[in-house]
């Protein structure tokens, strides 16, 4: 049997960014598609691949509106490999399974993308029909509605809580994710829809709560865009003409899907295990690209990484120096999903590849970074991707 292949990120595409837009999610698909494969160097006839996640959801069209299905046809891709589905390890997991048909031989350059059109489908109902007005709740969603736990602010905010109480985490530590995405978001003009002002700490503080301890800027905000990464094989870099991003190693787990809550989140069991499946350590690290669905998920990345033990995330970023863009750990350059938009997952691992390849502009992390870790999930779902460019 052959050697598996190694697997290379060899372009990125991002849309417009936005909120409310009335570009169809379809056109904002095709607009990433085609820049990532401009930014790769190849042409649609040399993409053989095509991944998403969740795929269309039709009883949730602001949520993910377009489909592998749909792509292919709309741009003419003939694929020998395609996949879209929600069970699997949360967002990042669709990249995860190009890697996989890459190093199996299945495709040589595949699509992945993820599309958000939540904030545009909630200004308009009637054609984006919401799954929460009325009907029958099934899943998992039967046993947290009846409590009136609909978004996810409250399940998160539970295991903030225990790092508040049990770890003396404080609203001032918790502070610096936001504050260090909006600082970051303000050097990143796809951002500019998201963050027109740098967020101060007073305003944090003063803002309303939504789930103790996070107040609103601990929460992302429903945006608009779509982001594409082009995953290839190393056996096809000849074809490549930008900078390929060798996708060194990756993890991902689920820990109790169900109505029960699991004791912790699944990104300590991912981030535990990425470090099984390279020689790289968390020493060798230049930034990291955390899930910031809400501010508290990338405390846990950061424990369950092994940047510092559990429960000590708060003290870690404290001031937020060692986090910002000039210190020890940069994180979250782009401005993450509280700075830049709920791009759900797929803007850490565009703008993991924009920073280790150096293109990061007013934004980009001083020196010379090679090696970043990008994550998404921040529940019981949760996937990491570490990249390195060699």
């Amino acid at each position: 049997m052959a050697a598996m292949k190694e697997a290379y990120i060899s372009g990125v595409g991002q849309s417009e960014v936005g909120v409310r837009l009335e570009r169809s999610p379809l056109l904002l698909t095709t607009d990433a598609v085609k820049e990532a494969i401009a930014d790769a160097g190849l042409t649609i006839d040399q993409i053989d691949g095509v991944s998403t996640y969740p795929g269309r959801s039709p009883s949730f069209l602001g949520f993910s509106p377009v489909g592998t299905d749909e792509l292919m046809d709309a741009m003419g891709i003939r694929a020998s490999w395609y996949a879209g589905g929600g069970e699997i390890s949360s967002q990042l997991g669709a990249l995860v399974a190009a890697v996989a048909a890459v190093r199996m031989g299945q495709a040589r350059h595949v699509v992945c993308f993820r599309t958000v059109y939540e904030a545009a489908a909630l200004a308009r109902p009637d054609e984006y029909p919401s799954r929460f007005d009325g009907g029958r709740v099934d899943g998992m969603q039967q046993w947290s509605m009846p409590f009136n736990a609909v978004s996810a602010s409250t399940w998160i905010a539970q295991y903030a809580m225990r790092h508040v109480k049990k770890y003396g985490m404080t609203r001032e530590q918790l502070a610096q994710i936001a504050l260090t995405g909006s600082a970051n978001a303000m050097r990143n003009p796809r951002a500019r829809a998201i963050t027109k002002k740098q967020l101060t700490m007073d305003a944090y503080m003063e803002s309303r709560m939504i789930s103790e301890p996070f107040c609103l800027y601990d929460c992302d905000r429903f945006s608009d865009a779509s982001t594409v990464l082009i995953v290839s094989a190393g056996d096809a870099l000849d074809e490549v003409s930008g900078i390929p991003v060798r996708v060194a190693a990756c993890a991902g787990s689920v820990e109790r899907h169900s109505w029960d809550q699991a004791e912790w989140v699944a990104a300590y069991a991912t981030g535990k295990d990425l470090w099984q499946h390279t020689d790289y350590t968390p020493a060798d690290v230049d930034t990291v690209q955390l899930y910031d669905g809400f501010s508290f998920n990338a405390i846990t990345w950061l424990e369950g990484l092994g940047f510092c033990p559990v429960g000590e995330g708060g003290r870690f970023i404290e001031g937020g120096q060692r986090i910002a863009l000039d210190g020890e750990l940069p994180m979250n350059t782009n401005g993450g999903q509280l700075g830049a938009g709920r791009l759900h997952g797929f803007g850490f691992a565009h703008e993991a590849v924009t920073q280790v390849r150096g293109l990061g502009g007013d934004r980009q992390i001083p020196g010379d970074p090679r090696v970043a870790v990008a994550t998404s999930g921040g529940g019981p779902l949760a996937t990491a991707l570490l990249l390195a460019r060699d």
